[in-house]
């Protein structure tokens, strides 16, 4: 007697919004990573969707409005949604704009949003499924990745509420971080992207404790993470690009700048000054020692010449006046940072900035994120200008098709453009065969205000 074969029942299927900061992808990848290790597949629209899952931002109340925005379509077109992130922490608001949400949960809780989907979408899978090991899921390109290093800031800036919604700093030991690191080059990683609310309080948490690593003992502190992430090699034998974002500038961060000098860190570092105004900084609640940070962005060039600094700074602060602002454009004309993000003051439910007097005018507002940003487009302008003529890596993240001459282009980013919110290097000519992820020598030949041009090396 032949026994019927064995028939698999169909996969639940899950549907993935993700919304805001890079560490909040990261999060999104670690619940799909969990949710298809208990055998659920993944939709690609919400119409295969047998739940859809909603990771919000609630940092700025424009991001609390698109998370809404997203939730209602989400609800529109498939009518089962689960909501998790950063607004998850105010469900009441979530669930008066939309009684129709199956569950809330907030940031990085991932069990608590696994379980609601086990409860709204059991897993159907038979037994004997999936018992070979999947890789993680990555929701960015094979050829970067995020690697959050910690959750939670001690920081209590007055315009923030990060520590509200995801705590206090909260480190990952240095090998856990290490071995992710090194498991994400092994498979494809040509660029890791370090990120956290505080790069450079790492471990601060946990007294830098030591753990062995590879026949030593690592500490878990910004500077000796580095120098190990450095050390990694793909399987080609190749040094990935390591890429440094929320950098605090404590006093240990000139330790790194000559790993940068040496090449085993890409020589890029995001800072968010955020002003420069002692004054304001202080109202901030941000450290204001302004004219050191001059003298240190000095001493780095002296040490890397090719080091990349990138930025963040907020107008129209509560009690801004115009010599203050005055002074943050006369700071950044010396300055002369590479890249630079420029956001108008903007009320956040819960941050005490809220509280202080001297609002400005919302035209006011306008007014001055119009001048920083003429004057911050002009000096990169000038920047890049400097950069033609001569050879630079360049990571590809996208090829073409040929165009009606056969002519085929790509587009890539130097070491000073992280993904996403950086410029881009434009290439002509480049080979069919070149792949994403490939890391060229290209000769710039032309820039404007944010993007470089030009062709392969020979």
């Amino acid at each position: 007697m032949t026994s019927a074969p064995l028939t698999l029942p169909d996969q639940k299927r899950i549907g993935m919004v993700s919304l805001g900061c890079p560490k909040a992808l990261v999060d999104s990848e670690r619940i799909l990573t969990r949710l298809r290790a208990d055998g659920y597949a993944f939709a690609e629209d919400y119409a295969g969707a047998d739940v859809v899952l909603v990771n919000t931002c609630g940092f700025l109340d424009s991001a609390k409005e698109e998370s809404l925005a997203a939730i209602g379509e989400a609800i529109a077109e498939n009518g089962r949604v689960i909501v998790t992130g950063c607004m998850g922490e105010e469900a009441d608001a979530i669930r008066a704009a939309h009684p129709a949400v199956l569950a809330v949960t907030g940031a990085h809780q991932y069990e608590q949003v696994v379980e609601a989907v086990h409860i709204h979408a059991p897993p159907s899978q038979g037994p004997f499924v999936d018992l070979i090991p999947q890789p993680d899921i990555k929701l960015t390109p094979r050829h970067y990745s995020y690697l959050k290093i910690s959750e939670g800031c001690n920081h209590s800036c007055a315009f923030c509420i990060i520590p509200a919604l995801r705590g206090k700093l909260a480190s990952r030991r240095i090998d856990a971080v290490l071995r992710e690191a090194e498991k994400l080059v092994a498979a494809g990683t040509r660029e890791l992207l370090i990120i956290s609310q505080d790069t450079s309080a790492y471990g601060v948490d946990i007294r830098h404790e030591s753990r062995p690593w590879k026949g030593q003992d690592v500490r878990a502190h910004m500077t000796d993470m580095a120098r190990e992430l450095g050390g990694l090699r793909t399987p080609e034998g190749a040094a990935p690009w390591v890429r440094l974002h929320y950098v605090y500038p404590y006093p240990h961060v000139d330790q790194v700048i000559p790993l940068m000098a040496e090449g085993l860190l890409t020589p890029y570092l995001d800072i968010p000054f955020q002003h420069a105004s002692p004054k304001v900084l202080k109202l901030m609640r941000r450290p204001a020692n302004e004219a050191k940070v001059l003298e240190r962005l000095k001493s780095w060039r002296e040490i890397c010449p090719d080091i990349a600094i990138r930025s963040s700074f907020v107008v129209g602060f509560p009690g801004e006046t115009e010599d203050d602002f005055r002074y943050l454009l006369d700071w950044l004309e010396e300055a002369q940072l590479d890249r630079v993000g420029a956001f108008r003051f903007e009320p956040v439910e819960g941050a005490a900035a809220n509280a202080l007097p001297d609002q400005v005018a919302e035209g006011v507002k306008e007014e001055r994120y119009a001048r920083i940003m003429e004057v911050t487009e002009r000096i990169s302008a000038a920047k890049l200008a400097a950069k033609v003529g001569r050879t630079l890596p360049v990571i590809i993240d996208e090829v073409g098709e040929p165009d009606e001459d056969g002519d085929i282009g790509a587009t890539g980013r130097s070491q000073a453009d992280a993904p996403e919110i950086d410029g881009a290097v434009y290439l002509r000519g480049a080979p069919a065969t070149l792949p994403p992820g490939a890391i060229v020598n290209a000769t710039i030949e032309d820039a404007d205000a944010h993007d470089l041009f030009g062709v392969i090396a020979p």
